[in-house]
């Protein structure tokens, strides 16, 4: 057999010497891709849960710590947005680390989760308005990383 006769097969192809060579699959990096994102999700959705956790308990300890709006239409008691932060920010943190087994209702869960932390960190805008912004973007981040990957690379 020379070089010009090798025959290629689904499993590998035929050497000159007439064994078979292994190949791997091409799976054109979406399931390197889809791990990747989904570990930056999860990386992502724990830090910026941590972020809220700390904020939390910032707003139940010394409320008197953060600016407060006159006329603001979503006003609460800031012990009550502290409350708010402290237990969505364990949850974002229990889902990020979720996403590490790569299950399908973790997947779900962070979105869902992520939404609602934008919404929240939304409405506390007047209250600390640089960590708000920053835990926005970071929840965004997540929503991305989770919702660009197809389910059956993940």
């Amino acid at each position: 057999m020379t070089d010009s006769t090798r025959t290629t097969g689904p499993t590998g192809s035929t050497g000159p010497t007439g064994t078979t060579t292994k190949q791997a699959p091409a799976t054109g990096g979406h399931g390197l891709l889809a791990a990747g994102l989904a570990t930056f999700a999860a990386v992502i959705l724990i830090i910026a849960g941590f972020l809220d956790l700390f904020r939390g308990i910032m707003a139940i300890a010394h409320d008197d710590l953060f600016v407060t709006t006159r006329g603001y239409v979503f006003r609460f008691d800031l012990t009550a947005w502290g409350w708010l932060h402290l237990i969505f920010g364990v949850l974002a943190i229990v889902a990020g680390f979720a996403l590490f087994k790569a299950a399908l209702w973790a997947r779900i869960l962070g979105i869902v989760l992520a939404g609602v932390l934008v919404i929240v960190n939304f409405l506390s805008l007047p209250y600390y308005p640089l960590w708000s912004l920053i835990s926005i973007a970071l929840y965004i981040a997540v929503i991305w990383a989770l919702c660009v990957v197809r389910p059956d690379d993940f």
